[in-house]
């Protein structure tokens, strides 16, 4: 008896599951819905001048140089310290 309503609730949980996919779209819908909403955002970004963007990208150089230059002056400094160090012992 146990088994029979076992098998009795397995087949009742099944087809709900086969009714959703059903229910559901196909691919192609999904993925035509998901260019419709994506051209749409897509009218909504406000794109930033060319100046702007010029000038940020240079303050952004600037101090990719900047940092680079104390990175490798610091390396520098270290490893002449760890040479010194190692010529002491």
């Amino acid at each position: 008896m146990a088994e029979k309503e076992k098998k009795a609730l397995e087949a009742k949980a099944e087809k709900p599951a086969k009714q959703d996919k059903e229910k559901k779209p196909s691919v192609f819908k999904r993925l035509g819905a998901w260019f419709k909403s994506l051209r749409s955002e897509s009218k909504k970004i406000s794109w930033a001048s060319w100046e702007s963007v010029r000038s940020n990208s240079i303050i952004v150089i600037i101090a990719a140089v900047i940092c680079s230059a104390v990175i490798g002056l610091l390396d520098y400094g270290f490893s002449a310290a760890i040479v010194g160090l190692s010529r002491l012992i």
